[in-house]
């Protein structure tokens, strides 16, 4: 897509037919200029909604139903009792924006056939993207001090989220701030989904990872982010492409990311018996994330004043540090006795996830996602995403002697119940489907799992035993290389989405033959990027609510380009497969 289309885009919604009231004839009587009630939800309005950027795209999009003069009542005393009551009934505001939401029809990607490349690139070909990108993270980490991640807001929400589950995110959130934006980021994109300005806002793409085209970004770091750095530039140093100067330079930003993860990002919280333990939040206080002032403002307006650790980030800076080699005391802490603590067990503690916009998998076994910080604050209620459970696995598989697992049953019980978990969604085929992962693709558990498979294997078989007494890793790896065989690389992709099937495919050791499309899509899209870097910015992970909020960058496709393709070489050299 290029200026043509954005233009076209643009004047279909600027010049449309209005057939009913706006959203801004709807809400700006009661929010524009309003100061009672709650001051978050007209101040929100205000900065996200009411913008001059965005007024002019939306002015002219109505809906036909708001003529009706009682509905559109119904729909303002909704919004009326969201400013103004001290404790609303989320679910009686949220019902009217819930009818109105499944109005909307948004499909998730469906790639076409794509076409199979004759032969696989040159290794030197291979080789040259490989420190094409490496080069790329260590130019981002020279040039900012850290390598650095962005955010984009689709305002035309996720395919997954329909009237049921933004009740759902209502009632079970728990920052009222977060439930606003959640709200009215709902009523939006109503308008904007049954409007020209769809096309504008939400153009259509090649593949299944979002684009990142939005042209306003914000700029941050995380520990979660730096601990994936740690571990790319881990694998540059290991391909033995890096010269020696990026080697050192290598080592010593891994030096710096593992100890903003674990010094920097560390954070006291209280596990359930009481008992202090040290986890890692994914944004640390100001002014570590390295927002703009503006966007740090912003930050606060959408409702995320209050950010509290979570299970995932903990995991993955955890890894990262024990992979390159720290020996911070903090590593010590046996993270499945805290894990237990937030483990679903049916009939007990269901109700820990309040936020069940996956609820068509079974949660038993489980662990959620958001971890209460010393002052009770879990704003976000709490959720649960398979990729997280893998990445506690792999971080356990990786101190599996330091943390005395196998030794300790309570905490061998932990590994199980999550496998047995990782079990029933992959044998349902339910992993297969975006409606199962709240801040993942499909493809992307599938690249997680095995890098999960690959510390699993590394351990001792006796070891392997003990964890897995029923062999359900062998039957999960089967199920995500046939998906990922026979659905992901024989469909068009872009290249985030084929350096997460090389991941998968390397790890689970599919034969070599099966790596062709991926790499070929790769080597031929290297320079896509244009300045930025080598490839455009596409969706690594993302939130549901308060709307979609996509998470990547260039960098961040570097990263898994570089991890891809250093899986496939290694195993093209071995002469792995057939």
């Amino acid at each position: 897509m290029g200026f043509q289309y954005f233009a076209g885009a643009a004047c279909s919604a600027l010049t449309a037919r209005k057939d009913g009231p706006s959203l801004y004839e709807v809400c700006d009587p009661l929010l524009r200029r309003h100061h009672g009630g709650d001051q978050h939800l007209a101040k929100f309005y205000r900065t996200a909604l009411g913008n001059p950027a965005l007024r002019p795209l939306l002015r002219r999009t109505g809906l036909a139903e708001l003529n009706d003069a009682s509905r559109l009542e119904r729909l303002r005393e909704a919004l009326i009792h969201a400013r103004d009551d001290e404790a609303p009934d989320w679910a009686a505001i949220g019902q009217p924006v819930a009818d109105l939401v499944d109005t909307i029809e948004l499909s998730h990607p469906q790639p076409k056939p794509g076409e199979a490349p004759a032969r696989p690139p040159e290794p030197a070909e291979i080789e040259a993207v490989i420190r094409r990108c490496g080069s790329h993270l260590l130019r981002a980490f020279g040039d900012n001090g850290f390598i650095p991640t962005y955010a984009a807001f689709n305002l035309i929400g996720d395919a997954d989220m329909g009237g049921r589950e933004l009740l759902m995110a209502l009632t079970g959130l728990n920052s009222r701030g977060y439930k606003n934006s959640t709200l009215l980021f709902s009523l939006a994109r109503v308008f904007i989904a049954r409007s020209p300005a769809r096309a504008l806002i939400n153009p259509p793409w090649k593949g299944i990872a979002e684009p990142m085209w939005e042209p306003m970004q914000i700029r941050h770091r995380s520990a979660y982010y730096d601990a994936f750095f740690t571990e790319a530039l881990l694998g540059f140093i290991e391909t033995g492409l890096a010269s020696p100067d990026q080697a050192a330079t290598s080592r010593r930003a891994i030096a710096e990311m593992v100890e903003f993860c674990l010094v920097t990002s560390r954070e006291e919280v209280r596990a359930q018996d009481g008992s202090a333990v040290h986890v890692v939040t994914a944004l640390a206080p100001l002014p570590h994330p390295r927002f703009s002032r503006f966007f740090a403002q912003i930050k606060q307006d959408l409702g995320f004043g209050v950010y509290v650790p979570d299970c995932d980030t903990t995991a993955c800076a955890f890894s990262a540090a024990t992979q390159a080699g720290s020996d911070d005391p903090i590593l010590e802490q046996p993270l499945l006795d805290f894990y237990a603590g937030y483990q679903v067990r049916g009939g007990v503690n269901e109700p820990l996830v309040t936020v069940p916009l996956n609820d068509n998998i079974d949660y038993e076994g489980g662990v959620a996602t958001w971890i209460d910080n010393l002052g009770g604050e879990r704003p976000f209620g709490n959720d649960l995403d398979p990729t997280l459970n893998l990445d506690i696995l792999e971080v356990s598989f990786r101190n599996l002697v330091r943390w005395k697992i196998i030794e300790t049953p309570q905490r061998l019980d932990t590994v199980h119940r999550i496998i047995g978990f990782q079990k029933r969604l992959v044998l349902s085929g339910a992993f297969s489907l975006p409606r199962s992962h709240i801040y993942y693709l499909p493809e992307l558990y599938c690249a997680y799992f095995g890098r999960c498979y690959a510390a699993f294997i590394a351990l001792p078989i006796a070891a392997q035993q003990a964890i897995d007494p029923d062999g359900a890793f062998g039957l999960i790896r089967t199920r995500v290389l046939a998906y990922v065989q026979d659905e992901l690389i024989t469909g068009e992709m872009n290249v985030f989405d084929a350096a997460l099937a090389l991941i998968a495919l390397g790890h689970l050791g599919a034969p070599v033959a099966s790596f062709t499309p991926a790499l070929h899509c790769i080597v031929s899209q290297t320079g896509e990027g244009g300045r930025r870097g080598p490839f455009k910015a596409y969706e690594w992970n993302k939130m549901k609510t308060p709307t979609r909020i996509l998470v990547g960058g260039p960098e961040v496709t570097s990263a898994f380009v570089l991890m891809g393709l250093a899986l496939a070489r290694r195993a093209m050299t071995r002469g792995m497969g057939t």
